[in-house]
């Protein structure tokens, strides 16, 4: 399954990458909603000011979306809400609970 990584910081776009694709997933970084996908699902760094506007173009095209950001960073959270994040995480959540966010997103669509 194919997954849209909305990650500008290289540190976690290349944590993520691995961890995915271990998980037999097939991430893409990207920075902006391709025209074209057939991914599913995107998690989004909602600490990124470019980021975080793609979640409601996601959303309109039926891809699920994780929102992350650091714990401490509860507004950014609350954006990720308000803006129509389907699951959101700190980032030590994603690092440690990756494969069951992403399980409950697959069992939620």
């Amino acid at each position: 399954m194919n997954i849209l990584l909305f990650e500008d910081n290289l540190l976690w776009s290349s944590r993520l990458m691995k961890t995915l694709t271990a998980l037999g997933y097939a991430p893409q970084v990207v920075t902006q909603v391709p025209e074209t996908t057939d991914a599913e699902m995107a998690i989004v760094n909602l600490g990124s000011p470019t980021l975080g506007a793609c979640v409601k173009e996601l959303n309109a095209r039926g891809i699920h979306v994780i929102g992350h950001a650091g714990h401490k960073e509860k507004d950014l959270l609350a954006l990720g809400k308000e803006v129509g994040c389907d699951t959101l995480a700190t980032n030590s959540e994603l690092t440690f609970k990756i494969e069951a966010l992403l399980a409950r997103l697959r069992a939620n669509k």
